[in-house]
């Protein structure tokens, strides 16, 4: 497993910076036993705590618009010439964009906390073509309550911070397991209706 503690107690504010950023962008990082971790060392007062809010706020803002431009200048060229073979049309993509518009933003604040949603949905809102104000609007107040949260409980809870951070790494990860089983299901039941109408 990777040591991301020792990392962080190496790096300081640069160390969470960066590996949130690899995180949030997709990369394997434990991103909330991070921020827990991180809200440990403010209360033992190793890190001062401006400085690693906004570390912290910048890296995952930073990874998730990464996330976005890939999705707008790769993904939808993939999608447009390959995305037939999965019965993805530019039809359905322009529904995606839609959806972005409607309720789809504030997937972005609450999907933090779902590991596995952040993780793909600045890539499809790229591929939409989402509009990148509304995108920064969202994704970047998702992510300032989602690193804040966090944080302060690694605060709040010091010294007993590992077993906080496995015990919410755990039911994310359940939490993420039924989210992605919801959107599943709902977008095969879409499909079937799809192929079934005349």
């Amino acid at each position: 497993m990777f040591h991301f503690q020792e990392w962080i107690i190496a790096h300081g504010c640069l160390g969470i910076f960066l590996l949130l950023m690899l995180g949030v962008f997709g990369l394997p990082i434990p991103d909330e036993p991070l921020l827990i971790f991180s809200g440990y060392l403010i209360f033992q007062e190793k890190l001062p705590p401006g400085r690693v809010l906004l570390a912290s706020f910048f890296g995952s803002a930073v990874g998730i618009s990464i996330s976005y431009f890939v999705g707008r200048v790769l993904g939808r060229q993939i999608l447009y010439h390959y995305g037939h073979f999965v019965g993805i049309k530019p039809e359905r993509i322009r529904r995606v964009h839609d959806w972005f518009k409607g309720i789809g933003h504030w997937v972005f604040v609450l999907g933090y906390f779902v590991p596995g949603v952040r993780h793909v949905t600045a890539i499809v809102a790229g591929v939409s073509k989402w509009e990148i104000v509304p995108f920064m609007l969202f994704a970047y107040s998702g992510a300032l309550v989602w690193v804040s949260t966090f944080l302060c409980i690694g605060y709040f809870f010091a010294e007993r911070w590992d077993h906080v951070a496995e015990a919410i790494d755990q039911n994310l990860v359940l939490a993420s397991g039924a989210v992605v089983a919801s959107v599943t299901l709902y977008f095969a039941s879409r499909f079937l209706r799809g192929r079934r109408a005349p």
